[in-house]
């Protein structure tokens, strides 16, 4: 029995049902995708908490038909507002129209972009039958800011670099371990992140729909008892249980640690009108920051799917915590001046919804450890991306490798 059917939980009883086994999952809330959920308002769609999904990520493959999500890509690079102004940074190959301003941000500062490369060593020293994490297994374990500043970087693509990171990362002090941040930095290289069609949610459906039944939401569960499960008064024996459920949740239920989180709030506005930005996110580059926004962006540019016809969508999103939840009117400030729109021009955006997810992701401080046990023994098992990496990737590495454990516990 696997409770939770986000994409951990999911990956895992679908690995299992095709080994064999009879899995049921179950699931709290009233649909699948645990914390990735798609909201449909007016016609507008509107993930909780703005998400991409990379398709280099290796653990797609097998699992996931991702060219029937219909991918909508995002531009492979980003606006900064610098002090000077805008500034639009890209990958050269994958955006050659960004290639002329991307070189005049880069030629104006040699000593930058040398730093930035040390830091990027490993990725772009070759690796004969080596993988990215068996080259940085090798490193001293540092956060990303203790390495950032041994490679001396700073200057504007300093300021680019970790405000764009702290968009990924969730976290904006540089706490995260290097070695995280540079496998991240690796998916970026070698994918372009975009939107399904149908929203994020339509990642955990297509995983669901395989499970022909298998899935039962609105059921919440109380306890877990060795391997019995005991939801809405009915206790379920298994052979196995799988906690598939968020870290606090799982921390609840079978007396794991409760990882560290980071949280985040994502503002969605409709607009009738918004610049054209070639589908970039916008990030803060100035040397003093202008307020809470990590990143936004005009996503119906990217993702026409995301708003009616006609109309554009925009988000923003700003780091959540116990002292820190900022106001929309801060968030809708700092955004029109991020897109470059009048303040007054900006107070006609309507709010879609504003979603504020306290436990977003799990915290990757150094020193950076991959994987944690997943076999709790007793025939009681946990996965999710608090177990692994957290991202999406590490939540399906999760699922995979807590199916695993459990064939090989059962036989």
């Amino acid at each position: 029995m696997v409770v939770g059917a986000g994409l951990a939980g999911l990956r895992c009883a679908l690995a299992l049902h095709e080994g064999g086994y009879d899995v049921t999952v179950l699931e709290a809330a009233d649909a699948v995708g645990g914390r990735i959920r798609t909201d449909v308002v007016d016609g507008f769609r509107a993930d909780r908490g703005f998400q991409l999904l990379n398709p280099a990520y290796p653990a797609l493959a097998g699992c996931v038909d991702v060219d029937a999500l219909h991918l909508q890509s995002f531009a492979a690079g980003v606006t900064a507002l610098t002090d000077d102004g805008p500034r639009r940074l890209a990958h050269p190959l994958r955006e050659p129209r960004l290639v002329p301003t991307t070189l005049a941000t880069g030629v104006r500062r040699p000593g930058e972009l040398a730093a930035v490369a040390r830091w990027l060593r490993p990725l772009l020293t070759p690796r004969p039958r080596r993988t990215l994490s068996q080259v940085l297994d090798g490193r001293t374990q540092r956060s990303r800011a203790e390495a950032l500043d041994r490679a001396g970087v700073d200057g504007l693509l300093r300021r680019v670099l970790d405000r764009f990171l702290a968009g990924v990362l969730l976290e904006d002090g540089g706490s995260t371990a290097d070695d995280y941040a540079q496998v991240l930095v690796w998916m970026f290289a070698k994918g372009v992140p975009g939107l399904p069609r149908d929203g994020m949610q339509a990642l955990p459906e297509q995983l669901a729909a395989r499970l022909a039944g298998r899935v039962r939401t609105g059921a919440p569960v109380e306890a877990v008892d060795g391997t019995t499960v005991h939801a809405g008064g009915t206790a379920h024996a298994a052979r196995a249980v799988v906690v598939a459920t968020g870290g606090p949740e799982a921390a609840g239920l079978v007396g794991v640690p409760a990882p560290v989180t980071k949280g985040v709030v994502t503002t969605w506005w409709a607009a009738d009108d918004a610049p054209r930005t070639g589908g970039l996110l916008h990030v803060d580059g100035r040397t003093r920051v202008g307020g809470p926004v990590v990143n936004c962006a005009v996503v119906s540019d990217a993702a026409p799917s995301y708003a009616p016809r006609g109309r554009r969508l925009l988000q923003a999103s700003a780091l959540l915590g116990p002292d820190r939840v900022p106001t929309e009117a801060d968030v809708r400030r700092h955004t029109s001046e991020l897109l470059g729109v009048p303040l007054a021009e900006a107070a006609r955006w309507e709010v879609l919804v504003r979603h504020e997810v306290p436990h977003a992701l799990p915290a990757q401080p150094a020193p950076y450890t991959a994987t944690k046990p997943v076999d709790l023994g007793d025939g009681r098992f946990v996965c999710g991306d608090h177990r692994d990496t957290g991202s999406i990737q590490g939540a399906l590495v999760s699922g995979r490798r807590t199916a695993a454990a459990v064939a090989a516990r059962l036989g």
